[in-house]
This record gives structure tokens, C-alpha cells and sequence, in this order.
């Protein structure tokens, strides 16, 4: 047992030194009731213009399938920012499509609100087309009516 163990601990190198990556695990999710649970306890609200919860209604906003990091990348902000946020747009449909999308867990919309707008451009590096990245990897997009946030990492 001990003898395949090591086997497969270096064959695992030998890929790696080799140029072939190790495939990552897919990020943890939550569920609706989890997420808002989490954010109702930061002091987060949400909105929804349909008044529902629906992922499969674009009017809706839902948090089902959202990243855990993407929940804890929020809680940070806030945290950090000291500023009032309300998610408008989480996991539902109805978003641009791509790996990094609402649909896959790795976005929110907050609401506009000037605390929260001085905060991402004092804090964090304007990289072109109103956009800013924080220190932790974190796209920060700044839209008509929203923010649009990638969340890379659990932090700013």
C-alpha cells in the first residue's frame, strides 16, 4: 500500500516537472438559503426586481450554485470598505456567458452607491475600461448601474 502511494506521489511529480498540470478541484458551492444566510449575517442585502429567487428567471436574484469564495469575497469587501451593499445580480440568468460568469458562481452586481465607488478606485489599480483589480486578484467592473465583480480569491 505504502509502496503505490509513493508511486503515485511521483509519478504526480514526474507529470508535473514534465509540463502536464494537476487538475484543481471545482470551487465549493452554496446553496440559495446558505448563501443568504451568510450574507444576512455581514449585514449584505440583495434586491431582486422580479421579487423571487429563481436561477432560471432573469428578473430574479438568485445565489443558488454562487462560489463559496465569491460570498466570502463579498463579506471582505464589505468588511473592508465599511460601505452599505446590496447584491443585485448573483447566479441567474440571463448574464454574459464564460468560465467566470454570474452563471458559474464568480460574480455579483452591487448596487452603486458613492461609498462603495471611492473605495474600489482608491484602493485598488484602475486597469482601463472602468475597470480595477484589487491585490487579491479580484476584477472590479463598473458598469451603467452597477458594479459587476469577479471574485478570483476570498479577499478584496
Amino acid at each position: 500500500m505504502v509502496v503505490r502511494t509513493v508511486a503515485a506521489v511521483i509519478a504526480m511529480f514526474a507529470a508535473l516537472l514534465m509540463g502536464a498540470s494537476v487538475a484543481s478541484a471545482a470551487p465549493a458551492k452554496y446553496t440559495h438559503s446558505q448563501a443568504t444566510a451568510q450574507l444576512s449575517a455581514a449585514g449584505i442585502s440583495w434586491d431582486s426586481s422580479g421579487n423571487c429567487s429563481n436561477r432560471n428567471q432573469s428578473n430574479c436574484t438568485s445565489f443558488e450554485q454562487i462560489n463559496q469564495t465569491t460570498i466570502a469575497g463579498a463579506k471582505t469587501l464589505k468588511s473592508a470598505s465599511g460601505c452599505s451593499l446590496t447584491i443585485t445580480g448573483g447566479t441567474e440568468t440571463g448574464h454574459a456567458s464564460g468560465t467566470y460568469s454570474h452563471w458559474n458562481g464568480y460574480k455579483v452586481d452591487f448596487r452603486l452607491n458613492s461609498c462603495l465607488t471611492n473605495y474600489v478606485k482608491s484602493k485598488f489599480s484602475s486597469i482601463g475600461g472602468n475597470k480595477w483589480k484589487s491585490n487579491a486578484g479580484n476584477i472590479y467592473y463598473l458598469e451603467s448601474n452597477h458594479w459587476d465583480v469577479t471574485y478570483h480569491s476570498c479577499g478584496c
